[in-house]
């Protein structure tokens, strides 16, 4: 039976990865990986060449993407406006870079890709596509070892693998589901595994992927090293890891080049042209009446008030102080909580591609802390 459902398991990624890799959606970021890749693969091209090869290839494959609306004024990343004069602008696309260098992992990842025969765009979606992939077997592995009927655990991975955050971020070329199989990995690792190595590793990538998830990792260092002798780790081991956490992300520092007031303005207030050259930075009251408009707005628009009505719903009814296991989940979902919080208060958007980690982690130990419960109601195969 277990040989039957991992080929039925084989026969879906594969037809998903085929589904993934046919519709693409070509979002606005392809255009600056793909001048990443370039940058790296030939560091020699000039600014003025990696802008046409970009340009040539996108309006090869999409050209619908180009077709404009220039009417209004530009305010904010993301308008027609501001697309059409990066496709125009070398000098200004140049400096558009620059935002995205800091993922060095991801962009090198792409880089490699690239080397190996695969165009600029298709080598910044292969690795979202394979991290999909990735994801879906270690979801599979996570509720094998703690649901005994294998059909209920295949066909929850088929479910949890639909989850629209989670499609929806596959079909992006961004370092997104790339840093939740490492967010994902780490934390399995950690917690089921008790592997502060691979833990190390897997969230040094996962902060070279994405850097705002260090507030996750020095978070869960601290609950690592309050309830180290309940999950039997070394503190010095959750020193390490803490300050491994702590170098990759000082380390990072060296690729930006955009201060994180310009990144602010630059994202959520006003457009700027040359945010190196010419940089305006936020001010404290814009800053304000950004975080004031947005709080209610990205929280409602993300999943984390439907999956805390979960939390409470079940956490009411059988929390008890006394187990270990509920007591360490409980704690683990406030991390992620306090860091969705304060991360929002440096980075103030809740997009569900870049919260798919956080999302697949509520929902993974929602079903540890049911653990007992599965044991009592699935029958071994």
């Amino acid at each position: 039976m277990k040989s039957t459902i991992k080929i039925l398991l084989f026969f879906y990624v594969s037809i998903m990865a085929y589904f993934l890799s046919t519709h693409q959606f070509y979002n606005a970021d392809i255009e600056a990986y793909m001048g990443i890749v370039y940058k790296i693969s030939n560091p020699n091209m000039s600014i003025e060449e990696i802008h046409d090869k970009v340009y040539d290839e996108l309006i090869e494959k999409k050209p619908e993407k180009f077709n404009f609306k220039i009417e209004e004024d530009v305010d904010a990343i993301g308008d027609s406006k501001y697309y059409k004069i990066l496709s125009e602008n070398p000098k200004i696309y140049d400096e558009e870079l620059q935002l995205f260098t800091v993922k060095p992992f991801y962009n090198y990842v792409n880089s490699i890709f690239f080397r190996l025969g695969f165009s600029a765009s298709s080598s910044t979606f292969i690795i979202t596509i394979i991290s999909y992939v990735l994801i879906v077997l270690l979801i599979f592995i996570f509720l094998s070892k703690i649901i005994s009927n294998n059909w209920i655990v295949l066909f929850l991975t088929i479910l949890i693998s639909l989850f629209k955050p989670l499609l929806d971020a596959s079909r992006h070329a961004t370092p997104d589901v790339l840093s939740c199989l490492l967010l994902l990995l780490s934390v399995y690792f950690l917690l089921m595994k008790k592997d502060l190595l691979w833990t190390s590793i897997f969230g040094v990538l996962c902060i070279l992927t994405r850097p705002d998830y260090i507030v996750f990792y020095c978070l869960t260092s601290v609950l690592a090293y309050f309830f180290r002798s309940e999950m039997n780790l070394k503190s010095r081991g959750i020193f390490v890891s803490f300050f491994s956490f702590l170098i990759s992300f000082i380390i990072l520092q060296s690729f930006n080049k955009i201060s994180w007031s310009v990144l602010l303005m630059n994202q959520f207030v006003k457009i700027q042209w040359y945010p190196i050259s010419n940089p305006n930075a936020l001010n404290y009251i814009d800053y304000f009446n950004l975080i004031k408009r947005k709080l209610l707005f990205e929280f409602n628009s993300s999943y984390f008030i439907l999956l805390l009505i979960f939390i409470v719903i079940i956490y009411s009814k059988t929390f008890s102080w006394k187990n270990l296991q509920q007591r360490l989940s409980l704690f683990f979902l406030i991390i992620i909580y306090l860091t969705v919080f304060v991360r929002f208060f440096i980075f103030p958007s809740l997009v569900n591609r870049m919260m798919v980690g956080y999302y697949l982690l509520i929902i993974f130990t929602l079903i540890y802390y049911l653990n007992p419960i599965y044991k009592k109601i699935f029958i071994k195969s």
